[in-house]
């Protein structure tokens, strides 16, 4: 029979090592995937931007549109109604959709007014997804929007 293994102070040493290693080594990996994956700048200049932030917002606000997403059948559909819930034709309408946490999926479909909403033919996988909108009304105004996008399977 043998003598059970007396643990020293080596043991102790080696035991917290590997353990304080896997940590640091899991934060290290995660840190570096952060800073790899973060899109980058949302504006250029932001004290320039936030000269002209609540003109553009009150002129917005006056469209009074609103903005709902969905995805089925491998089309996202993008619904554009006025105060009064009717469907808005933009003049013009350029959408980037892609995940919250990186850019590798964002993707830049090409949306068809149906006459009751804007299509796109774009197979998503499931979960969280932002769509960054920005659309310009008949009158001029540009209207920008993130539009948040839950897809189930």
């Amino acid at each position: 029979m043998r003598a059970p293994r007396k643990i020293t102070g080596w043991h102790v040493f080696a035991v917290f090592f590997l353990a304080f290693g896997v940590i640091i080594g899991v934060n290290l990996v995660l840190a570096y995937s952060a800073v790899k994956t973060f899109p980058g700048l949302e504006v250029k200049n932001s004290y320039v931007a936030s000269q002209q932030f609540n003109v553009r917002k009150a002129a917005q606000e006056a469209l009074g549109w609103s903005v709902r997403a969905d995805h089925r059948d491998g089309q996202v559909i993008l619904a554009i109604t006025d105060a009064a819930g009717a469907p808005v034709m933009v003049g013009d309408l350029h959408a980037v959709v892609g995940r919250a946490t990186h850019v590798r999926e964002d993707v830049e479909p090409e949306f068809i007014f149906d006459g009751t909403a804007y299509v796109a033919p774009l197979t998503l996988g499931a979960g969280n997804w932002n769509i960054r909108m920005t659309a310009v009304a008949p009158d001029g105004t540009e209207f920008g929007q993130r539009v948040i996008l839950h897809v189930k399977h």
